[in-house]
């Protein structure tokens, strides 16, 4: 069943937005301890865009490299998406502007797929990295069902993270932003993705992924993808326990994860939007605020939010300043 999606709010265009202000919040302090963060930008981290254009990370890259793939789509079956995929991937991989310490995963399977390899091939068996579901995103703003939407979402991820735990992620977060989109409030959802992965656990999309569980030497497809379901459960578990707890307003990575692995990106992208679900700029400080993966965590709080607000999330000066501004305003109209 396709969600029933208020319009007016522009929540595709707030889910896009948000997650490229917050990759590039983030993008300055991935790499700096919070101390240094800070001691640059005051205890309550990034506030303000910096940059003409404010530059972003392969994260929002990528997310567009999904986007344009769905867009561009004549139907949404694995037979159509995945050459669609992999042209845009291989396009990110040898672009000029892919010089923003891109993941080596993606960078892996990317020279793997130019040679013509079969994904389930070409993907990085063991790699769970946060690349799966940093750009999963698009998925979550169509006007699809949910097993189309569980299949994309795997699909994208799997191509070059095959590891079961990224897809299993990676279908969370689609979900999560489906659920905001759809009307969801943000303190809903570990108890909706808890349920949802409770539901999938043993659930392996065969039209989807083809043959990938065998890459890793697993007895069966069923144990295969509930290895990632369970790490996901387990992850969310830990929010679900941070979220019972008081706020200290430290580095959110202490509770649920330093966001290197899918996982715990999702975690604790969680736990910054829905600590912060009044205010989305500091949903998105709090993510990049982190000794973590900041750009990531930053970037799925920011399309987490951007989905449940829409775009009266984000201060309006924002929009014509952030790189690609073009592209994620084609692409949030055309899901509007």
């Amino acid at each position: 069943m396709a969600a029933v999606i208020p319009t007016s709010a522009l929540r595709a265009s707030g889910s896009l937005f948000g997650l490229a202000y917050g990759d590039a919040l983030g993008k300055p302090t991935e790499f700096l301890t919070v101390a240094e963060i800070e001691h640059r930008y005051g205890p309550t981290g990034p506030r303000e865009l910096t940059g003409e254009p404010a530059l972003v990370t392969d994260d929002t890259q990528m997310a567009l490299a999904v986007g344009w793939a769905l867009h561009d789509a004549p139907s949404l079956t694995p037979e159509a998406v995945e050459p669609l995929l992999r042209q845009r991937f291989l396009a990110w991989a040898v672009s000029p502007d892919n010089n923003r310490a891109p993941g080596m995963t993606c960078l892996r399977a990317c020279a793997e797929l130019t040679q013509g390899t079969r994904w389930q091939e070409a993907t990085v068996a063991g790699s769970k990295g946060c690349g799966a579901n940093m750009r999963v995103t698009p998925v979550g703003l169509l006007d699809i069902d949910l097993d189309t939407l569980a299949g994309l979402a795997q699909l994208q991820a799997g191509m070059t993270h095959g590891h079961p735990t990224g897809l299993a992620a990676s279908e969370l977060t689609a979900y999560a932003v489906f659920a905001l989109r759809a009307g969801a409030t943000l303190p809903e959802l570990p108890a909706l993705l808890t349920e949802r992965a409770l539901a999938q656990r043993l659930v392996y999309r065969e039209q989807w992924l083809g043959d990938l569980w065998q890459r890793p030497g697993t007895p069966s497809p069923e144990t295969y993808i509930a290895r990632g379901w369970d790490e996901c459960l387990t992850a969310l578990g830990r929010l679900t326990t941070a979220l019972s707890q008081p706020d200290d307003g430290g580095d959110p990575c202490r509770a649920t994860g330093e966001g290197w692995v899918a996982e715990e990106a999702l975690a604790t992208a969680l736990l910054c939007a829905i600590r912060h679900a009044d205010d989305p700029v500091a949903a998105l400080a709090r993510g990049a605020t982190t000794a973590g993966d900041s750009d990531s965590i930053a970037a799925l709080a920011g399309a987490f939010v951007g989905a449940a607000a829409g775009m009266a999330a984000w201060r309006t000066g924002w929009m014509d300043r952030i790189e690609y501004a073009d592209q994620l305003a084609t692409l949030g109209a055309a899901w509007d």
